[in-house]
């Protein structure tokens, strides 16, 4: 038959238990980590100081 074989555990340990393509949790924990990426990213550009310059300028 087509498929996965469902006859078969998977014991995995540390990193491998939570972030894994053989499971549907392994692999939505993998989306909630890219999500959570992504929105670090922008959060970090969207409130980083801007870069000040002085508002007269001698000549």
């Amino acid at each position: 038959m087509a498929g996965h074989d469902l006859g078969t555990q998977h014991q995995f340990t540390g990193f491998q238990k939570y972030f894994n393509s053989y499971t549907t949790v392994g692999r939505r924990n993998y989306v909630i980590a890219t999500y959570a990426g992504v929105a670090l990213l922008v959060l970090y550009f969207k409130f980083r100081p801007k870069k000040q310059t002085p508002a007269v300028t001698n000549k």
